[in-house]
């Protein structure tokens, strides 16, 4: 049974955020080395970057890599590394075909000159694509973020270009590396863990977040109808009574 055909297309959540975990392990299972499993994650990546286009979803947020990844084995890091370039390479056409446009958040700088050169030839050839905004975090970390804001911030107001009355969640955001992203709607983790990870912290507050024991290399079209259905059975209420809301 093909679930997307019960998804109500006028309540899709706005900004899809997901962090795609479990490739290690869907390798470790199959004996296979980790390097193997980040490579298969790649195809779930394509399948659901089309599958939220074509659904209508607006924002689709990956967390492909985290500031602490770095503190992975050096092996591990490099092949990520090699991994995410490749799949700009591959998937720019994809990006086109569909209408979708990239951006990229985080403490991008640390990335390989050669990872960073490829990022900013994708978001420079799909930045007047309309349909979706696909925007991967890399070497992202939710602290990391919020503390550069602040520090922004005290500097703007030491030099009087913003009071301290002035500060408010408008501010805040505006010094975010998703300044131009809405807040998120529906937070998806595969595998089975049920925690954050340091994961747009400041984004999330009013999000439904859905979790899955699936691993990622596993996690298909089917899986994303099915977190979308749940999210569309649940009643958001951003701290108003369920009779405000009605």
């Amino acid at each position: 049974m093909d679930l997307q055909q019960n998804i109500d297309k006028t309540n899709l959540p706005k900004h899809l955020a997901i962090i795609m975990d479990g490739n290690g392990r869907w390798a470790k299972q199959k004996g296979l080395l980790r390097a193997l499993g980040h490579e298969s994650g790649t195809k779930s990546v394509k399948v659901i970057i089309e599958a939220s286009a074509k659904l209508g979803i607006e924002f689709l947020t990956l967390y492909a890599f985290s500031t602490e990844n770095w503190n992975r084995p050096k092996l591990e890091v490099e092949t990520l590394m090699k991994v995410l370039i490749n799949s700009l390479k591959k998937e720019l056409t994809t990006l086109q075909k569909n209408n979708i446009k990239l951006g990229a958040i985080g403490n991008l700088e640390k990335l390989p000159k050669s990872a960073q050169k490829e990022l900013l030839d994708v978001i420079e050839k799909t930045k007047d694509n309309t349909k979706m905004t696909l925007t991967l975090a890399l070497s992202y970390g939710s602290r990391e973020e919020l503390v550069s804001a602040v520090r922004n911030i005290c500097s703007k107001v030491k030099n009087n270009i913003i009071s301290i009355d002035a500060i408010d969640d408008s501010i805040i955001n505006e010094h975010l590396y998703t300044q131009n992203l809405p807040d998120v709607d529906l937070l998806i983790r595969t595998s089975g863990e049920h925690r954050i990870s340091n994961f747009l912290l400041w984004q999330i507050a009013y999000a439904e977040l859905y979790f899955t024991d699936i691993l990622w290399p596993d996690f298909k079209e089917q899986d994303l109808y099915e977190a979308i259905i749940s999210y569309q059975k649940r009643e958001r209420r951003f701290g108003k009574t369920s009779e405000q809301i009605k």
